[in-house]
């Protein structure tokens, strides 16, 4: 895919991974539209991508799922079409399971999982109305293989995923690709943000994280990635070799899982 006069929509476009997305796209002469729910920052995104005036700004809450299909149809009605959807908008955790309450995996769950759905679901029938799009998703090495501190987070990005990879099947005739990203450790203030087991902000980086991919390294490769046609796109450290001993030997994985420090 050549992105050049794309409409892309970009969602969780404020910070970390969803910026540099948004700077990567702009200067390979995409239409961006990003949303996030913080509107003063978006304005400083869009000032600061290439062509700043070909971009819009979209204020959304990825939680207040009734609201996606009018935010669809307005930029569809100001756009006429999107060519790409990336869902990235989400929030971490760090917390054990017994710490966190039944309201802070429902937040976790409707930011990473019901928010994307419901934004997927309102979009898809004009992509498969034209017969061509592509849908991604920014799901997580943490998608993959599920560690300590994080337990809603890994199963709201495995569930993710696995609504992608179906869907991709069900839409393969259809002329619409489907994509999901796989990121490890990428230098963002995603840990700082993370949510404690009461809903707090974590406020700590995370120290693997200082050592990760440069955010704009991370949005060159991926975007080369979802060019190719890549429908898998993993991009990550020496983390992904958990996933690999995790497809050869589960067990042991498990082993290493819980001896690991994980902060």
């Amino acid at each position: 895919m050549d992105f050049a006069g794309k409409v892309v929509w970009i969602t969780g476009a404020t910070s970390g991974i969803g910026e540099a997305l948004a700077y990567e796209l702009a200067g390979r002469g995409a239409r961006l539209v990003l949303s996030a729910r913080r509107e003063p920052q978006l304005q400083t995104v869009r000032q600061r991508c290439q062509y700043a005036e070909r971009h819009q700004i979209l204020s959304m809450d990825m939680t207040d799922s009734a609201t996606i299909p009018a935010k669809v149809q307005q930029v569809l009605q100001t756009c006429g079409h999107v060519d790409v959807l990336i869902n990235n908008a989400g929030i971490s955790q760090r917390s054990k399971v017994q710490d966190t309450t039944l309201e802070v995996d429902r937040q976790l769950m409707e930011v990473d999982f019901f928010g994307p759905v419901a934004l997927t679901k309102a979009l898809l029938p004009s992509m498969l109305e034209r017969g061509e799009g592509l849908m991604v998703a920014v799901s997580s090495v943490a998608g993959l293989i599920a560690t300590p501190l994080r337990s809603s987070y890994c199963a709201a990005k495995h569930a993710l995923a696995a609504f992608y990879d179906a869907m991709r099947a069900e839409v393969h005739d259809s002329g619409v690709r489907v994509a999901v990203i796989y990121p490890g450790f990428v230098r963002t203030e995603i840990t700082q943000n993370a949510l404690e087991g009461d809903g707090s902000a974590h406020r700590v980086l995370d120290p693997k994280l200082k050592t990760g991919m440069a955010a704009d390294v991370f949005a060159a490769q991926a975007v080369a990635a979802l060019s190719r046609g890549d429908e898998r796109i993993m991009l990550a450290g020496h983390e992904k070799w958990a996933v690999w001993l995790g497809r050869a030997s589960p067990s042991l994985l498990a082993k290493v899982i819980r001896k690991a420090k994980v902060t």
